[in-house]
């Protein structure tokens, strides 16, 4: 059983946008004043979309253009859960879940009582927020809501342009793939749901990490390999298709990857998130650290498995493209295999790929 991790690493590129926004702009001289979410590092400005809000639009991508069904919420008071059930949700599976609640249990004199459970699931999909790759100034655009007859309202929102970077990481090994042993955060099945996926092509496996009291392997519940492999890659195609932000109406921006890396890893570690820099001949500007790649390349080599993904849009950061194109040619033991793609093709070949992966 690999131990396999995909590492993604993503620019977008926006004018004028307003992606996810903070509510009310305490700081604005005007009432009706909408901010912008950013935080401040080393005295500069850097807009961001929360990971939560990226999540929202990954979802929204797979259920649009993946056909996903997405997983009942329900609610109690201030309590949600979904059904926790990843062998009928596939965003059960790879978006994660808790859910406290009541099973029927069977004895073995054939009476059945209700049982507290507590079911978990680590999201196998982990990403950060996705943020400004330099200091970024918003403007504090001033609009108003009118019409013919009506007496205008005045709001300011503000806007950015910038490019934006966002790192995520899949694990292999966990799609598809279930404990329910009791232990907090491993125990992701109830015993029904269980004997669900085993009596519906699923099968049992040894868990490569855990073990019981006895020295054995703990057990493992997985799905088919089809399954899991068209979940990972619908999961991975999907950033073709992503759409979304605050103010779309008014400030419409194209928030799929303009730049992207994928690679398959042996570390949870992401090694790619130093590879962009703002130290160029402005605060605000952003470029490519080619020595910093290539040092990623070389250092990481043995975690590496396969090909490295690099995938560019034309038009965007063409300056880079030729020297990009170069690391097609580094063939050495000191180097992974890397293939220079546009970006559709790019995630294309990785999701070829990784129907050899998972095993």
């Amino acid at each position: 059983m690999s131990n396999l991790k995909t590492q993604g690493f993503i620019l977008l590129d926006v004018d004028v946008a307003a992606l996810n926004n903070a509510g009310k702009n305490t700081s604005s001289n005007y009432e009706n004043a909408v901010a912008t979410k950013k935080v401040f590092k080393n005295g500069n400005s850097y807009v961001y979309v929360s990971g939560q809000a990226w999540r929202f639009w990954w979802r929204e991508a797979l259920v649009r253009h993946f056909g996903w069904v997405m997983s009942p919420i329900t609610r109690e008071g201030k309590i949600a859960f979904t059904e926790a059930n990843p062998r009928e949700f596939p965003d059960d599976d790879i978006f994660g879940y808790m859910r406290a609640a009541k099973e029927e249990v069977k004895s073995e004199d054939g009476k059945t009582k209700k049982v507290d459970i507590t079911v978990t699931r680590i999201s196998p999909l982990k990403n950060s927020a996705i943020v400004s790759a330099a200091a970024v100034r918003p403007a504090e655009n001033w609009s108003v809501m009118a019409r013919q007859d009506a007496d205008p309202v005045p709001y300011t929102k503000e806007e950015y342009s910038a490019i934006m970077k966002g790192m995520f990481s899949l694990d292999l090994m966990q799609v598809g793939t279930f404990s329910n042993y009791n232990r907090t955060g491993f125990k992701n099945l109830s015993e029904n749901r269980r004997k669900e996926i085993l009596e519906n092509g699923g099968i049992e496996i040894a868990d490569p990490f855990a073990k019981d009291g006895k020295g054995e392997p703990q057990k493992l519940v997985q799905l088919a390999k089809a399954t899991r492999v068209k979940r990972a890659a619908d999961t991975l195609q999907a950033l073709k298709f992503l759409s979304g932000g605050a103010m779309q109406t008014n400030n419409m921006a194209d928030v799929t990857p303009k730049f992207i890396i994928l690679a398959s890893t042996t570390s949870g570690n992401h090694p790619f998130s130093h590879i962009v820099s703002s130290q160029g001949k402005r605060d605000d500007s952003v470029d490519l650290n080619f020595e910093g790649l290539l040092e990623v390349l070389k250092e990481f080599k043995e975690q590496f498995i396969g090909t490295v993904f690099v995938g560019l849009r034309t038009g965007f950061w063409d300056e880079h493209a030729a020297k990009l194109q170069t690391l097609k040619d580094l063939g050495s033991e000191d180097y992974p295999t890397v293939s220079v793609l546009p970006v559709n093709e790019a995630i294309d070949a990785y999701c070829k790929q990784l129907e050899n992966q998972i095993l």
